[in-house]
């Protein structure tokens, strides 16, 4: 009798800011079924901003679920799950995996002050650091801990400062994804790129990623609050009792270690070999390329960091607010819930880029700053506040939208200024993936903003979970970093307009112009207030 052939799919999981994605990804990155469930965020005290882990886990499960139902029509059957996160965010467990509180989130800027403090020179600084904790950090890290709070670090001493009883019951500090891989295994983990932010690994030997000393006692954490260290790759072993009963899955079901979202984005988007770019555009954004060496900017907030992929180092500039500016017009201008009664349509999205695509490129001389919570690159400023610039009656809604999307481009070339001096050579194409990459006319806009082809790829929304699906394949050993390249296939190729190009580079002048000038202005009006980001 013949034995029927399983589809072998990979449970891959997309835990971002707004909400947790599952989907069933087989082992040549081809989506099969996605599910999606929303995380509700809260916002404390103006900077502060938390999810609790309960509700990462509870809509993984119940998306998770939805997926494995399908699996005995399909004949097919889970070879591995894998993870990939949202990263520089803190969650205090104690022995018993439990957290102690919520997870502090990669926007949350309560840490500010207890960082500032820790970085300080006691006799003088430089940048707002003691230079030779800051020579250190960089030198072993590959950069420092952000003065805004933001990163792990920032959060890790603001609760041991902020809430002392909480810090000393605290067993070990998780990033989302280590919290994830405690509640599938039971092993309190971290991999090499989710501990970064932490800034207390020395990642010169990017095979041997280890907890360095003096970086761990400049950090005032102790050490065995801080979780061992795996690759990307590890299988942790399988399911422990509990998830595999929730999961309704076998408990042999091997986990992946997986990774955090810019790693797992530029696995999903293909870019996997050195020098190939990708953009993200999602909640927050960067741009990403695998590279085989160490190095820092400090002053543009670039770094080449651990990442999933063997012997690699990912060079990453990171963008603060990137989609969240669009979701923001959606949720809380066009579309709001309130006295008037406008009823947000199905299709939101959607009319927001028909709106785009009806007004002309440069929004008829509108300008959109889209900091709204500070900037990380190519400025480390946490007091930067979006704005609309020049508005006149001349203008419209679908003017206002297109400055929107225009401003978050803006942004992101002038990020991409220092990240081409920083690898030594101009990107020549980029691969867009993420939410924003689901739209046209902002792929479009990408193009002519930054003057190269944007590669658009067949399922961008989906790339982070495409790239944990990959990375679980690797670790499993289905598959090879170099087959990665070959299995990603791209819908269309954007190529810049000569005439838009020229519009938008005098329109990326007046940026940079607004923002030598608004900068002071935003440091006055938020600097000692702390206004909300």
């Amino acid at each position: 009798m013949a034995t029927k052939r399983h589809k072998r799919f990979v449970l891959a999981v997309d835990l971002g800011t707004s909400a947790c994605k599952c989907a069933l990804v087989s082992l040549e990155g081809a989506v099969h079924k996605w599910s999606s469930r929303s995380i509700p965020l809260h916002i404390v005290d103006g900077i502060g901003a938390e999810q609790a882990p309960e509700d990462w886990w509870n809509a993984f499960v119940s998306a998770a679920r939805e997926l494995i139902a399908t699996l005995p029509e399909v004949q097919g059957e889970i070879a591995a799950i894998c993870c990939s996160c949202q990263g520089e965010c803190t969650v205090p467990v104690d022995k018993n995996g439990l957290p102690l509180h919520r997870a502090m989130l990669w926007f949350d800027m309560r840490g500010r002050d207890a960082i500032r403090r820790r970085a300080a020179g006691r006799i003088f600084s430089v940048a707002g650091y003691d230079p030779i904790k800051l020579f250190r950090w960089i030198r072993r890290s590959g950069g420092a801990p952000s003065l805004s709070g933001k990163d792990s670090l920032g959060h890790m001493a603001f609760i041991q400062n902020s809430w002392p009883e909480i810090y000393g019951r605290t067993h070990k500090f998780l990033n989302a994804l280590d919290y994830m891989n405690l509640r599938l295994t039971g092993r309190f983990v971290a991999t090499a790129d989710s501990i970064l932010t932490s800034w207390v690994t020395d990642n010169r030997n990017v095979d041997r990623i280890r907890y360095d000393r003096k970086l761990v006692a400049q950090s005032g954490i102790a050490m065995d609050k801080l979780p061992d260290i795996v690759s990307c790759t590890e299988v942790l072993g399988p399911l422990c009792d509990a998830a595999a009963r929730e999961l309704g899955l076998p408990q042999n079901t091997p986990v992946v270690a997986g990774a955090v979202d810019n790693s797992a984005a530029a696995i999903g988007s293909g870019a996997v070999r050195d020098g190939e770019a990708h953009l993200y555009i999602g909640t927050s954004s960067w741009i990403g390329m695998h590279v085989p060496f160490k190095k820092t900017d400090p002053f543009a907030q670039i770094a080449s960091v651990p990442c999933a992929v063997k012997g690699r180092y990912l060079a990453v500039a990171l963008q603060s607010s990137a989609g969240s500016n669009l979701s923001f017009l959606c949720d809380k201008i066009l579309f709001h819930e309130d006295g008037l009664g406008v009823e947000r349509p199905e299709n939101a999205y959607s009319a927001i880029d028909r709106m785009a695509a009806s007004a002309p490129a440069g929004a008829r001389g509108l300008l959109y700053a889209p900091w709204l919570c500070g900037e990380r690159s190519p400025v480390d400023d946490p007091t930067l506040r979006a704005g609309l610039l020049n508005m006149s009656l001349q203008h419209s809604r679908e003017d206002v939208v297109r400055a929107f999307l225009e401003g978050v481009a803006f942004n992101t070339r002038w990020m991409a200024v220092p990240l081409n001096r920083f690898l030594g050579k101009a990107l020549d194409q980029i691969t867009m993936v993420g939410g924003g990459a689901t739209s046209d006319v902002w792929c479009q806009i990408f193009a002519d903003v930054l003057g190269i082809p944007v590669r658009q790829p067949e399922a961008p929304i989906q790339a982070n979970a495409i790239g944990a699906a990959l990375i679980a394949g690797v670790g499993i050993g289905a598959l090879s970093y170099d087959d990665i390249p070959g299995l990603i296939r791209i819908r269309r190729t954007y190529l810049p307009d000569a005439e838009r190009q020229a519009l938008y580079k005098e329109s990326f002048e007046t940026f940079k112009f607004a923002y030598r000038r608004l900068a002071p202005f935003y440091r006055r009006l938020n600097s000692e207030k702390r206004a909300h980001p």
